[in-house]
């Protein structure tokens, strides 16, 4: 008897599944200010590199999931070399995940997980074609990026609650 309630119980809970319907370029720019000037000089950058995820729904079960990522390289802390900004986005259908946790977590970790090696590729792109080392961005480990923004934004609301020094 307990097996038959097993089965049941499984065939009631439907899987997770997650489906790209396509992913494309929503937007680049590449600057360099520095240039030609830069290009006569030592190349030892300064690069600071700023990743965000952006999530607009696109219907029953669908998503847009746009990664960002700006690269900011200077030739010393005052004179920047190029700016290369991508936004490379997915539209992902999502099917059978509880709205709240389990599908914030596929939309913060899987989604961006899978869209990163082609913002990387197309970064790494803009720079060789602005003249410049091929840029290699390191992996970025979306399910740590993202427990960072749920402990943070927890942190807040704890905050918010605190009225004159007492807890609400």
């Amino acid at each position: 008897m307990s097996e038959n309630t097993e089965t049941q119980q499984s065939e009631s809970v439907a899987p997770i599944q997650m489906r790209v319907e396509r992913m494309y370029l929503k937007d680049a720019s590449f600057e360099s200010p520095g240039s030609p000037t830069i290009f006569s000089e030592q190349w030892k950058p300064e690069t600071q590199v700023d990743i965000n995820t952006k999530v607009d729904p696109a219907g029953e079960n669908r998503f847009e999931v746009i990664l960002s990522c700006t690269v900011t390289s200077k030739r010393d802390s005052e004179r920047v070399a190029f700016v290369a900004e991508v936004q490379y986005a997915g539209l992902f259908v999502i099917e059978g995940a509880q709205p709240g946790g389990q599908l914030n977590q596929i939309l913060g970790i899987a989604c961006p997980t899978a869209l990163f090696p082609y913002l990387r590729e197309n970064l790494d792109s803009l720079c060789v074609r602005g003249g410049f080392p091929a840029l290699n961005l390191a992996p970025v480990n979306f399910e740590a990026l993202f427990k960072q923004a749920m402990q943070h934004a927890q942190s807040q609301a704890e905050q918010a609650t605190e009225v004159d020094g007492v807890t609400h």
